[in-house]
């Protein structure tokens, strides 16, 4: 009779993936211009496609503007349904590892419901198991509920036990997530997401992108990037923008991205007479080249943040932010254009810190600020660098 010992298997796993490309399926909602799916696609775009080939497991049969995208760059979008049917879902899960599998990795990047997920791969024998999250929600959880909290409660569980590694974006989702302890626990790390910065090399014509929504080349523009949720706050950068419209009428507030959100917040624009003031950009390919021709400033009054990569964009296109201070400080880099607010101020203090920027002359041009975020963990090449070296550490482990 032959045994088999954990050593066999783990150099049996060592001689097959460096045989093949490592196997990552990345779970996530949907792959729409959010920041996780864009920083998953700049990923894709940096990494070296021959050692890891990357799939995308999503809760949706809709559409969504990365699906070809990654395609092209020779990844499988593969529907999993019912996520809200635990057994339907868990069923469908493992049908899709059997047909699209083996994976090495599965990297799970959709909050709480990452412990089922991980939980399912466990089952499966997928051999790492990555919970990745990129958002601090705890504000908001501690208001659930009795049902969820029982579901938090479950799934933070699940995490514990069943996850062979936990990222976060943030000292600050770290401890949400893992705890106090997770400092101690070399499971748990953080991995900042990364920004292609490429864009943010190129010339553009200020006047001509103006052109395209109308607005006139000498205007004030505030520009905002955040899906149309709750926790983006748009509601209060209404106020805002009302209260800089009284004082500088040629005032435009630029919105890019969309959400379920979006039509009440453009009702509520022409309620309060904002109508001619506000650009509903909805979700664009192109936010770099808006940043760095089309706004002045930066406007970003979360209720939450994980991290904030807008405001890693932002900086990189040299613009004046102003943002709330729930934003984690790691996002602090270019400090001269940063001004933080806490919400427990004023829209009018809001709308005066935002039009003091335009008479403030920058401290810092925007080659000097680009080049500050090339030399950070912010750059898209260090972030792919640290997700690959986690990748074949684990694996060289398991």
């Amino acid at each position: 009779m032959h045994y088999t010992d954990s050593r066999d298997i783990k150099e049996r796993n060592q001689i097959s993936t460096k045989q093949r490309p490592i196997r990552i399926l990345h779970v996530v909602g949907g792959m729409n211009r959010g920041g996780i799916e864009t920083w998953l696609m700049h990923v894709l775009g940096n990494i070296d496609r021959d050692r890891f080939q990357m799939d995308f497991l999503v809760h949706t049969e809709k559409p969504y503007p990365y699906d070809d995208e990654a395609r092209v760059l020779g990844s499988k979008i593969i529907p999993c349904l019912s996520p809200s049917k635990p057994w339907l879902y868990g069923r469908n899960f493992k049908r899709i590892l059997r047909e699209y599998g083996p994976y090495d990795i599965v990297h799970s990047h959709v909050h709480h419901f990452s412990g089922y997920v991980l939980y399912l791969a466990k089952q499966a024998g997928v051999p790492i198991r990555i919970a990745h999250r990129h958002s601090d929600t705890s504000a908001i959880d501690a208001k659930a509920g009795l049902h969820r909290r029982l579901y938090l409660t479950l799934t933070k569980w699940l995490i514990d036990r069943y996850a062979t590694l936990g990222l976060a974006a943030s000292y600050k989702v770290a401890t949400v997530l893992f705890n106090r302890a997770w400092k101690t626990d070399s499971r748990w790390q953080i991995l900042y997401c990364g920004v292609d910065l490429t864009p943010f090399r190129e010339v553009v014509d200020s006047v001509a992108i103006r052109a395209e929504f109308g607005i006139p080349a000498d205007a004030f523009v505030v520009g905002h990037v955040g899906r149309f949720e709750e926790a983006k706050n748009h509601l209060f950068l209404l106020e805002v923008a009302a209260a800089i419209a009284k004082k500088q009428p040629n005032m435009r507030l630029l919105m890019v991205s969309d959400g379920s959100l979006r039509p009440q917040i453009e009702q509520k624009a022409i309620e309060i007479g904002l109508s001619e003031y506000i650009i509903f950009a909805g979700l664009r390919p192109d936010v770099p080249r808006l940043m760095l021709g089309a706004m002045d400033t930066f406007v970003l009054p979360s209720l939450y943040e994980g991290l904030g990569l807008v405001l890693i964009e932002a900086q990189a296109a040299g613009l004046p932010c102003i943002f709330s201070d729930v934003v984690p400080e790691e996002a602090d880099l270019v400090r001269p254009l940063l001004q933080r607010i806490s919400l427990s101020k004023s829209a009018s203090i809001w709308a005066e810190a935002v039009m003091s920027v335009r008479s403030d002359a920058s401290a810092i041009s925007q080659r000097d600020a680009l080049v500050v975020v090339e030399n950070s963990p912010f750059n898209i090449a260090a972030s792919v660098k640290k997700l690959t070296e986690v990748y074949e550490a684990n694996l060289s482990n398991s």
